[in-house]
């Protein structure tokens, strides 16, 4: 079982920013697989993935038709929750996490794009992904649709505009509304082609406030690093040692597996 993160690109604007970076740097084997244009196949077998990310894009949730790799990416994260193989969902990657767990998905009281503030709960100020990090974290926004909480999810991060921000499904399957992930290149890019909103400031005060976003940033993505790396720890002992068929017998049945 090798250290291999696999991250999911929606589109080629939307890249894995400081994840890809993070992670290699630390000799893990990182595969991007883009779902744009022909698309990539994804694997059907977790045994040899250690975490997996799933990125941003314009799409929504609910359109598969034109979209079809959404579908199989839900089936991937309903893989993932059951082998509970760490999951690390960003905007779009969120949202769909959240709709594979039967919650609703829906627009966003009002677009969100820039910079904003996020206020851990308390279940948050525990929880190890934002250990480090302080109460009120800067982050970047760039979404028009917001979720619901899935059930028996814990809410970990929230906003004044949109409440749900951050959320823990299971063990290590995470959703964030916002992006950890961006580079000032990659904000740059972003709002190249924004129309309704003063570019101009977005770009002025990510300038400003780059440094603590990016050191936010970095340490979140350290820290689902250090639950990946556990987890792949956890799951090397259960294949080793444990006879796994038993063991999944045995093991109590999450409400998802039971869908």
């Amino acid at each position: 079982m090798e250290k291999r993160l696999l991250i999911i690109k929606q589109v080629e604007q939307e890249g894995p920013g400081c994840i890809a970076d993070l992670f290699s740097e630390d000799g893990w084997n990182v595969e991007v697989l883009e779902m744009s244009g022909a698309g990539m196949p994804l694997p059907h077998d977790l045994d040899d993935i250690g975490g997996i990310v799933i990125l941003g894009g314009p799409m929504s949730v609910y359109q598969e038709d034109a979209y079809p790799f959404l579908r199989e990416e839900e089936s991937l994260i309903r893989r993932a929750l059951i082998d509970e193989v760490p999951l690390l969902g960003i905007c779009l990657g969120a949202q769909l996490i959240a709709k594979t767990c039967g919650a609703a998905v829906m627009k966003s009281p009002k677009r969100e794009i820039g910079w904003f503030t996020v206020m851990k709960t308390s279940e948050g100020m525990k929880d190890s992904l934002f250990r480090g990090n302080p109460q009120h974290m800067t982050v970047f926004q760039w979404h028009e649709d917001s979720f619901d909480l899935p059930g028996d999810g814990a809410l970990l991060a929230k906003g004044r505009v949109c409440t749900n921000q951050a959320f823990r499904v299971g063990h290590s399957a995470y959703g964030l509304q916002f992006h950890i992930e961006a580079t000032p290149e990659m904000v740059e890019s972003w709002m190249r082609d924004e129309k309704d909103i003063d570019v101009k400031k977005i770009i002025r005060d990510g300038r400003k406030i780059m440094e603590t976003f990016a050191d936010q940033g970095k340490r979140v993505v350290r820290n689902f690093r250090r639950i990946v790396e556990s987890s792949l720890r956890y799951r090397k002992v259960i294949s080793r040692f444990v006879d796994e068929t038993r063991w999944l017998e045995q093991r109590q049945i999450n409400w998802w597996e039971a869908v």
